[in-house]
């Protein structure tokens, strides 16, 4: 089975987060965008739906945390080069995100992380090919 991934966040406004993961280059599948949920392409198999908060918790019935004082999940984004994880970062804080911590470097992967406009914590990394393990 070839397995689809759909990460499900909460967002304040809709409209600002399209926009602001509209500057990092992701564009949406319209058949999963309304007024409440976005349906973002991240790859072949992955998806972040970003839905409105009152939306969201339509499927949980636990609190949401506040993404900006607590942290329940980092979204860990590989990248083809250490350039494209410094233009994500870059863009990112550029459109209104912020640095989350210090680039880290450690040799066979490079990475950095932010916030996107509703504290959720994206973590864009660049691994070398010989040091990912082999499938």
């Amino acid at each position: 089975m070839n397995r689809q991934l759909f990460v499900n966040l909460p967002v304040g406004d809709l409209e600002r987060s399209k926009a602001f993961f509209a500057t990092l280059g992701f564009g949406f599948e319209p058949k999963f965008t309304d007024e409440n949920a976005a349906c973002m392409i991240v790859g072949d198999n992955v998806h972040v739906m970003l839905l409105v908060e009152r939306f969201f918790r339509t499927f949980t019935r636990k609190a949401l945390c506040d993404a900006k004082t607590s942290t329940e999940v980092l979204v860990a984004l590989s990248c083809e080069n250490r350039a494209e994880v410094d233009r994500l970062a870059d863009q990112a804080v550029a459109a209104g995100g912020r640095i989350a911590r210090d680039p880290e470097d450690h040799g066979f992967m490079y990475e950095r992380a932010f916030e996107d406009l509703d504290g959720h914590i994206w973590e864009a990394f660049y691994m070398e090919p010989d040091a990912a393990p082999a499938a």
